[in-house]
């Protein structure tokens, strides 16, 4: 079970937050990095890092915390959101609220569990589901081999609940395609599902 915990008093904006969502080895990082690049040259928009507390790694664009700074950045209200997945602790920067409030574009991997806390604390947020059938996820989990991950079956069994996403990405096909597609969103259009 995951923890949401925000501190927000007034929902932040005008500017849009965007959510990336889905279950492990959907993808989400693959097409989140192919974005962040087809996007570098867009000042307005920006691709969030998380602070976590388990190893970083080649596939992710995190910044690894020991457990004690986690809890003192926590205690120090350094994260507009934080949540606890997989065994890990997650954080996205305060630093969001000000692009947002610039009216920037900001795209961060979440976990679907602080879904409906986000969408209360900020005026405009969209959620992209990226998912792929049982077995590619598993597949890919097998591949990626990452030692944190555990067992495929434990991370595949999880069940999240979370708010609604506006748009799926279904990742079955070619990385690049998907990625365009997640590119469009983040540009503010709309892709067939």
């Amino acid at each position: 079970m995951s923890e949401v915990l925000t501190s927000h008093s007034a929902a932040i904006g005008p500017g849009r937050l965007i959510l990336v969502v889905g279950p492990s080895g959907a993808g989400k990082d693959t097409l989140l990095g192919l974005a962040r690049t087809a996007c570098a040259d867009d000042g307005n928009i920006r691709f969030v890092r998380r602070q976590v507390t388990r190893e970083a790694s080649s596939f992710e664009d995190n910044e690894q915390m020991s457990l004690d700074a986690f809890q003192a950045a926590v205690e120090h209200g350094d994260f507009a959101v934080h949540w606890e997945a997989h065994g890990h602790r997650y954080g996205l920067s305060r630093a969001i609220d000000d692009d947002i409030r610039k009216g920037r574009t900001v795209v961060a991997n979440v976990s679907r569990a602080v879904i409906d806390s986000m969408r209360h604390d900020y005026c405009n947020v969209l959620v992209v589901l990226i998912t792929a059938p049982p077995d590619v996820l598993k597949r890919r989990l097998v591949m990626r081999a990452r030692e944190s991950d555990g067992a495929p079956e434990n991370r595949l069994s999880r069940a999240v609940e979370g708010g609604e996403p506006d748009q799926t990405l279904l990742n079955v096909g070619c990385a690049d395609f998907h990625a365009g597609e997640l590119v469009k969103i983040i540009r503010g259009n709309q892709v067939d599902e």
